[in-house]
């Protein structure tokens, strides 16, 4: 008979390096972003990096997805809608935020409206995400 425990110890690393990823952007490198660049520098940075962000974190969940897939289907479950989190902000929600942007800085007052809108949105959709991967975490680590 195989010894499978690893598989549990492995789908909590990887959720738990997507996690810290995503804290780590938030909490520290997008704002220092903004602190120390310029602003006409750090928006056009910004949005480079984003697609970047979106897609490795969706990269990174894959294995502890496919990992938890053997351990506890509801935290695969759960890794799964925040695989499809990271993809809807970035083909979705991304593009049409810098759409909005543009708008509102050449003086479109109703683009700044909804701009805010999305940009609230997708900053809550990533904060649902950060807790949704806690969750998948604490499954796998048997801890809830």
């Amino acid at each position: 008979m195989t010894d499978l425990t690893f598989l549990p110890v492995l789908a909590s690393l990887f959720s738990a390096l997507v996690l810290g990823g995503m804290l780590c952007f938030a909490v520290v490198f997008a704002p220092l972003v903004f602190i120390r660049l310029p602003a006409e520098t750090a928006g056009p940075f910004i949005r480079q990096v984003f697609p970047v962000y979106y897609l490795a974190m969706a990269i990174g969940c894959v294995p502890a997805m496919l990992l938890a897939l053997a351990v506890d289907f509801s935290a695969a479950a759960a890794l799964v809608l925040v695989i499809c989190g990271f993809f809807y902000a970035r083909q979705h929600l991304m593009p049409k935020i810098n759409v909005l942007r543009d708008r509102q800085l050449a003086g479109d007052t109703a683009a700044a409206a909804r701009f805010d809108g999305l940009h609230r949105l997708s900053v809550v959709l990533n904060a649902g995400q950060m807790l949704v991967l806690l969750y998948a975490f604490l499954l796998l680590t048997g801890l809830f």
